[in-house]
């Protein structure tokens, strides 16, 4: 979206400023700004080398926060599984060696271990089954408590645990609102 692309700093916005911790965006370097926001994309993707470096690519983390983030993704177990390698397992062909829901778990653990200050969830879940769905959703709302997450969503499932929900059609505004509070109910049925 191009509000996406904006907070990136892809696309510069025509109008309005964007706030951080009540810093102007723009006054933050582009490697500044990126270090306070994650994505945890639709479509998950993961570059081909070892867990450990698609997990914290400019080494700058620990084993045990590694560890610790791949728990709270409910992957441990599954890396465990998969291999003794542990955080040296091999990722090939962009993460085919895991499932998608698999991948979308990395791609959570990657952000719960940079701790930014904004998560950006462009439709994490669409991929997933219902059971990864629910793990996703249960651990963002337990371990992204201390940061902004913008949640991008079409299933209203993936909206219900949020605190305020923008509703758009054809890139206008129609609402912005608490859940319980949207006059458009159509979207909770």
């Amino acid at each position: 979206t191009l509000a996406t692309s904006a907070l990136f700093r892809f696309a510069r916005p025509a109008i309005g400023t964007i706030y951080i911790g009540g810093v102007d965006f723009k006054r933050l370097t582009t490697q500044q700004l990126r270090s306070l926001i994650t994505i945890i994309p639709q479509e998950p993707f993961l570059f081909n080398g070892t867990l450990r470096s698609n997990l914290d690519p400019f080494n700058q983390h620990e084993d045990s926060a590694i560890w610790d983030a791949l728990g709270k993704a409910h992957l441990r177990d599954i890396i465990e599984a998969k291999s003794q390698m542990g955080l040296e397992i091999q990722i090939t062909n962009g993460g085919n060696n895991f499932s998608v829901g698999e991948r979308q778990l990395i791609c959570l653990a990657r952000a719960l271990l940079v701790k930014a200050k904004i998560v950006v969830c462009d439709e994490p879940t669409s991929s997933v089954d219902h059971e990864t769905d629910a793990v996703i959703q249960q651990t963002i709302k337990q371990n992204l408590k201390d940061c902004t997450v913008l949640m991008i969503a079409h299933r209203t499932n993936t909206l219900s645990s949020c605190d305020k929900i923008l509703v758009m059609q054809d890139g206008q505004v129609l609402e912005f609102a608490e859940p319980n509070k949207l006059q458009s109910k159509v979207f909770f049925e």
